[in-house]
């Protein structure tokens, strides 16, 4: 799986990370690559960022 970093990440180490794999959206911390992972349905991931504001 290809996880990609936010471009809004800082160089404190507050950062997440975004996987596509087929049929989902998941969301991690990067600095716990091993802990959990949020999964979402694109449609819901879709709706999640149109209502995250702009850094």
């Amino acid at each position: 799986m290809q996880w990609r970093k936010s471009s809004k990440s800082n160089s404190d180490g507050n950062c997440v990370e975004v996987a596509t794999p087929p049929q989902v959206v998941m969301v991690r911390d990067s600095k716990d690559q091993a802990g959990p992972a949020l999964t979402f349905s694109p449609t819901a991931w879709r709706a999640f960022v149109r209502h995250v504001p702009a850094c």
